[in-house]
């Protein structure tokens, strides 16, 4: 069989592309928590689509769900016509994740991607306010669209906006400056004073773990006295689950174990279960104030996508599937823990919680170089934050303790071979 000339990527595909630099092979099969390549090499996925792919890959149960719509001619493509798959959906969904935890709200379909979805929620939360600004905090990330980008911290991504953003005021997150400072009496004083110059937003957004921001995890104590000023000031609270939802901290939405209830939600990646394109926004009821068709977008009714988010709320009709992610994610804590205690040369710091974590290293390019030896032993991860200063472990929630041993053991050996490699030059 031969093999795929790498160059056609060079040549024919704009400069802008991104993964299939830091991973550079051609991928051709994908099963749970594997992955390969052309060459039959076998990769253990510790990356799951940025979190698109909490389920892992194709899975059989919403492949098999999938098959059988596709080859019963239904329907594909609908706008945001009525039909049975968003039907049930909408039935699962409140069945079996919005009633248990005591959840209200109503579902929004906006186009099916992430910044779709942190739009919508802008849109709304002025429109239902009368104002204009908006609080975002230091190192979120929530999408590259304008309004998404307006409320991200990365220069790097902001630049790229090409024009000013604004309407933002952005506000220092849970520990930004350190342990010591409290970040929200000073958000507060902003509030209160007013010769501050930041007038009463509509809404404050925030995700309660920061992916691309470097794996910051807010203490539940802040994300609570965070909901405490929004309902104080009449500010709407906007959680931003993109990454961090459907499982991927833990519980269902990450922001369950703070006690808190958000007024606007805003949910994709793994929503869709398969990895196919699909969005919702969590709205609470009396703040559905949309006329219909202010907000829309032809991809808003990703009919094959009801077909697998609704088979992939299966895994949460009982409450096994939700412990087996906590007791593992324990062991990925403890075996980050360990090596930042076998491994002092990294000044390394654990972050996040649940299945999205990460070391932190202060050493500049550590953090991406243990990233690229740990491809060429097997094991796809990526680094985040705004310098890369983190290596992040992101594997689905049904990898099983074998895979993630194997994953461990690629770790530790890349994160030895890279210190070795240093200390090597330094010497």
């Amino acid at each position: 069989m031969s093999q795929t000339d790498m160059s056609i990527f060079e040549n024919l595909e704009s400069e802008v592309r991104s993964y299939c630099r830091s991973f550079p092979t051609v991928f051709t099969k994908a099963k749970g928590y594997k992955m390969w390549d052309e060459k039959e090499r076998e990769y253990i996925d510790f990356f799951s689509g940025a979190g698109a792919l909490n389920y892992g890959h194709n899975d059989p149960m919403m492949k098999a769900k999938l098959v059988d719509y596709i080859l019963s001619d239904g329907i594909t493509h609908s706008l945001d016509m009525a039909t049975s798959p968003k039907a049930e959906f909408l039935t699962t969904f409140n069945e079996v994740i919005l009633k248990p935890r005591n959840l209200d709200y109503k579902v929004m379909f906006p186009g099916p991607t992430g910044t779709n979805t942190v739009e919508s929620a802008l849109k709304l939360a002025r429109k239902v306010t009368g104002r204009t600004d908006i609080i975002s905090f230091t190192n979120g990330f929530h999408g590259m669209t304008i309004g998404a980008l307006s409320v991200t911290g990365n220069a790097f991504k902001r630049k790229g906006a090409g024009i000013p953003l604004q309407n933002v005021v952005t506000m220092p997150y849970d520990s930004f400056v350190n342990d010591n400072l409290d970040t929200l009496e000073y958000l507060e004083r902003f509030l209160e004073d007013g010769g501050s110059g930041v007038e009463i937003p509509a809404a404050m957004i925030l995700e309660t773990v920061q992916g691309e921001g470097g794996i910051n995890a807010a203490s539940f104590e802040w994300l609570q006295r965070i909901e405490q000023i929004c309902k104080r000031w009449g500010i709407l609270l906007i959680v931003d689950d993109v990454q961090a939802g459907v499982g991927r901290t833990g519980t269902f939405f990450s922001f369950e174990k703070a006690g808190i209830k958000p007024d606007i939600v805003c949910m994709s990646k793994s929503i869709g279960g398969y990895g196919l394109p699909l969005a919702i926004t969590l709205i609470r009821p009396e703040l559905d104030i949309w006329a219909p068709g202010e907000h829309n977008g032809t991809f808003r009714g990703n009919n094959h996508a009801f077909i697998t988010a609704t088979a992939a709320l299966n895994y949460w009709k009982d409450a096994s599937f939700e412990k087996d992610i906590q007791e593992k994610s324990e062991k990925i804590y403890a075996f980050l823990e360990s090596i930042v205690a076998k491994y002092p040369e990294l000044n390394g710091e654990v972050r996040g919680r649940g299945f999205m974590v990460g070391i932190a290293t202060d050493i500049d390019g550590l953090a991406s170089s243990v990233a690229e030896e740990a491809f060429q032993r097997g094991l796809i991860m990526e680094t985040s934050g705004p310098k890369d200063e983190v290596f992040k472990l992101f594997p689905p929630l049904i990898i099983d303790d074998e895979g993630l041993e194997k994953g461990f053991e690629i770790i530790e050996d890349s994160v030895k071979a890279v210190l070795g490699a240093r200390e090597l030059v330094i010497s």
